[in-house]
């Protein structure tokens, strides 16, 4: 019997793994059911080219057999997506390169206006520029084009086997257009990724093989191509790992290390296989590709069972809704960590997942992209409505009742946003949960306060500050607001929170209040609203012109708290101000602060 049951064990993941290729193939079918035909009713075929540029400093010449170098490299890539989009059966889609009549890949050849000393590894934009200019004088029009940019700036010294480079390394982009710059340099050849020898010494990764390192750089390319394609990162779902490491995680340094018998190399995850299924660089069709999408998901369920997170509801888009792909993204590590599950809605737009990838004893974040037929997104980026905050305990148990708040309140907000004041006593009635509660009030109540906290007769040992009339009022963008912030979004929301009370302080701001001697202290927190994940604030409070207490710098992944003596002080002063990255994004709130007496 125990010989039994550790057969079974090992067995486990290879039947987990055949019945999610069951899954995915039925997902596949009823995705090319909407997708397909939606491209076939009054077709618009066209290919997007993928456009190769191969840019170098005034002062170097091009890289040794850069053209013969990258057109191989840029086929066995095109191979790549071709044979992973066909594994998870959305055919021979890829992306689609433009050749000349000899049949090699046309890379564009520019050259730099500076020396190679001009440029770092954050000159991406004005290397781009440059290209920009010159693919002009060509009739193309790099704004509206994907192209990959090789820059030659890395240096490669073939005697003794040493490799360091500046190039810029990222990218971006839509269904429309966007950008990958990477690097070239003379060792990098498809040949070479099968070598375990030479060792070479990396300046980012050290004493590795030539091939690793041919993986590392070529692998590079294919993934900064997904993200100017549009995907994210993203991490293995549980039955994905044994097939290999998902492109878009950290595939970029996996790519052809099979060939070495060093691991099982690169895939391309089936949530990203279904968001290039659109993308019109895969699909030879323009149908409505510059067309923008839009979206409504109502009837948002989402439950825990156990130690998974389940969701439902309905989606409705134009063009078409074909999926859904989820991302669950523990907090810490940027968006690499985040597992995917994926749905595809029924003839009445109703779509369901679950996952029980998470990470115990980690906050995280669920982020729902609806997927249209045109390769568009409707609902997405930092400002996407479709972002819902969760927690998983130690043990690995889920809590979702930060997104469920939300979905109880959104009805409300909806009505609130509509201007009118008879929409919204019905979704009053329907808010259950204490906190919703009183929220709701809040959000209802627009009245402003007339007392200044000096003046305070009541009898409250505690006083919320917003109840309280300001003396003098300053925000750094929009306008001030009082328990809500000036968004559709209107929750006061942060680090996975959402809190009744608080003030909205995009930096710079200034809130000064009249205490007048009266009260001993204020306490609550400050963080950064939801939404505006790249904002870094920096905290004070002041009294009488004196500094009382001032925070480190504020990020969105963080709640500080203050607990502030004020006996004694007659002006209050709570300030934001920007930090070394600039204004953008600073959304700053002061979060249920609270004066005692």
């Amino acid at each position: 019997m125990k010989k039994l049951f550790l057969i079974l064990m090992l067995l486990a993941p290879a039947f987990k793994t055949q019945a999610e290729t069951v899954k995915e193939q039925e997902q596949v079918i009823a995705a090319r059911k909407i997708l397909d035909p939606w491209h076939e009713l009054q077709p618009e075929q066209g290919d997007r080219f993928l456009q190769l540029v191969c840019w170098t400093p005034s002062d170097r010449e091009f890289p040794s057999r850069y053209e013969e170098r990258l057109d191989i490299i840029m086929k066995h890539i095109q191979l790549f997506y071709q044979t992973e989009m066909e594994r998870h059966g959305f055919g021979n889609r890829t992306f689609n390169l433009q050749r000349n009549r000899q049949g090699k890949v046309v890379i564009y050849s520019i050259k730099g206006l500076h020396p190679a000393d001009h440029y770092e590894k954050n000159s991406g934009r004005e290397i781009r520029e440059e290209c920009l200019t010159e693919l002009k004088k060509q009739d193309i029009d790099g704004q509206k084009e994907t192209m990959v940019i090789f820059c030659n700036l890395a240096d490669w010294d073939q005697d003794t086997l040493t490799f360091s480079h500046k190039s810029p390394y990222y990218a971006g982009g839509t269904n429309q257009s966007g950008t990958a710059w990477q690097l070239d340099s003379p060792e990098l050849a498809i040949e070479n990724i099968k070598l375990k020898e030479p060792m070479i010494k990396d300046g980012e990764y050290g004493r590795i093989s030539l091939g690793k390192h041919n993986s590392i750089f070529i692998g590079g390319i294919a993934h900064e191509m997904g993200h100017a394609f549009g995907l994210p990162h993203c991490a293995p779902r549980p039955d994905e790992q044994v097939r290999g490491t998902p492109l878009m995680g950290s595939g970029n340094r996996t790519y052809g290390d099979e060939l070495r018998g060093e691991g099982r190399g690169t895939i391309l995850s089936f949530a990203h296989a279904m968001r290039l299924a659109s993308h019109p660089q895969f699909t030879r069709s323009v149908k409505g590709y510059l067309d923008s999408a839009s979206v409504i998901v109502s009837n948002l369920s989402v439950e825990t069972a156990g130690k998974a997170i389940q969701v439902s509801g309905t989606v409705k888009g134009e063009p078409p809704v074909y999926g859904v792909v989820a991302y669950f993204d523990p907090e810490g590590g940027g968006d690499y960590n985040s597992t995917t599950a994926t749905a595809v809605p029924d003839s009445d737009g109703r779509f369901e997942f679950q996952t029980s990838a998470l990470t115990p004893g980690k906050r995280g974040q669920l982020r729902i992209v609806p997927l249209h037929c045109n390769g568009a997104l409707a609902d997405s980026g930092s400002l996407s409505k479709l972002k819902y905050s969760y927690e998983v305990s130690a043990e690995g148990i889920p809590d979702v009742s930060t997104i469920q708040l939300r979905l109880e309140l959104t009805p409300l907000l909806e009505a609130i946003a509509s201007g009118k004041p008879s929409e919204v006593q019905r979704p009053l009635r329907f808010i259950e949960s204490e906190k919703g509660q009183q929220i709701s009030k809040r959000l209802v109540d627009t009245s402003e306060p007339t007392e200044i906290p000096g003046d305070y007769s009541g009898q409250q040992s505690k006083v919320e500050l917003t109840s309280f009339k300001p003396t003098t009022v300053s925000v750094g963008w929009r306008n001030p607001t009082f328990n809500r912030i000036p968004d559709p979004a209107m929750l006061l929301e942060s680090n996975g929170e959402i809190f009744d009370t608080g003030i909205y302080a995009h930096a710079p701001s200034r809130h000064e209040y009249a205490l007048n001697k009266t009260w001993k202290t204020i306490t609550g927190k400050v963080g950064i609203a939801a939404g505006h994940d790249s904002g870094t604030v920096a905290f004070e409070i002041q009294g009488d012109g004196r500094t009382l207490w001032q925070s480190k710098t504020v990020t969105s992944s963080e709640l500080i708290s203050f607990d502030v003596n004020v006996e004694g002080v007659s002006q209050l002063v709570l300030l934001t101000h920007a930090t070394d990255d600039g204004a953008s994004n600073d959304w700053g709130l002061w979060l249920e602060p609270m004066l005692s007496r």
